[in-house]
């Protein structure tokens, strides 16, 4: 099972690495809660057909080390990195759903595009949702703050409660099964509670707009139009509207999980994206 350890603290993490190694490099960096398994529907069909799938799991996710510190933006940023040198990868499409859209930008702001061709940002939480002093539409930072204290308080009923939601069941077409969505709600679990409180604190205060103009490389943004986690209008529209060189792809019905719901839809402009 491959682990490496970082260089700024130790912390071993853990990734997948599927597919011919002589293959386009796609790099997946996942959503808060979650693991590499996030991307089955994703990464198993594009390594079948010759894509070389990478994917990280977040220290405090999945089946890394679980540690207390390392939680801002700069040292998760820092981890992703550090997966690229260990693997000497170069010319990757870089992928990242929710928070993990802001470690993507923030990968290219501390290191550069050297290894990275392009980005793909998929119901990104980037620039953020919250109110700021360049973004007044946004999200009052006080309700992110007590959905936070919510959020500890019952994490199990957390996820129960916002599983409909999260992947807009109530939208045509959004149809899963039970147990289904009983499994995405099991796969959050594995998350410690540091990791996913400390991430929820992030999100008050993450404001990534001015990093997004001065992207370098092509963007795809995919976004769905009843995603709750990170409405369309105050994160991916704006995305779009930041980086200078981007396509904006938006799903009529999705919801912050259309990498289940829309699964086939986003591997299919994934797999053009990155074939390019």
């Amino acid at each position: 099972m491959p682990y490496f350890e970082t260089a700024t603290d130790g912390t071993r993490l853990h990734y997948v690495d599927y597919g011919p190694r002589e293959g386009r490099p796609v790099v997946f960096v996942n959503s808060s809660y979650f693991g590499t398994e996030m991307w089955e529907f994703q990464m198993l069909p594009l390594a079948a057909e010759g894509f070389r799938c990478v994917g990280l799991d977040r220290r405090g996710h999945g089946r890394s080390d679980d540690v207390w510190d390392g939680f801002d933006l700069d040292t998760l940023a820092g981890d992703l990195g550090a997966l690229l040198d260990h693997l000497d990868l170069t010319g990757i499409t870089l992928v990242g759903h929710s928070i993990g859209t802001a470690e993507v930008v923030r990968h290219l702001t501390l290191h550069g595009s050297g290894r990275v061709a392009r980005i793909a940002l998929v119901a990104g939480m980037a620039p953020g949702p919250a109110r700021s002093a360049d973004h007044p539409e946004g999200v009052d930072p006080a309700l992110i703050t007590a959905g936070n204290e919510k959020f500890r308080k019952d994490r199990p009923g957390f996820f129960a409660d916002g599983a409909a939601g999260f992947f807009a069941l109530d939208r045509p077409g959004n149809d899963l099964s039970p147990a289904m969505v009983r499994y995405w709600e099991d796969r959050c679990a594995g998350a410690t509670a540091r990791a996913a409180n400390a991430l929820g604190d992030l999100v008050v205060t993450l404001n990534v707009a001015p990093e997004l103009a001065k992207v370098d490389v092509p963007a795809l943004v995919v976004h769905g139009t009843h995603d709750v986690s990170a409405p369309i209008g105050l994160t991916g529209e704006r995305a779009a509207r930041l980086i200078p060189d981007s396509v904006f792809h938006v799903y009529e019905d999705a919801g912050h999980g259309l990498f289940v719901t829309h699964a086939e839809r986003l591997t299919a402009d994934l797999r053009e994206f990155a074939g390019r």
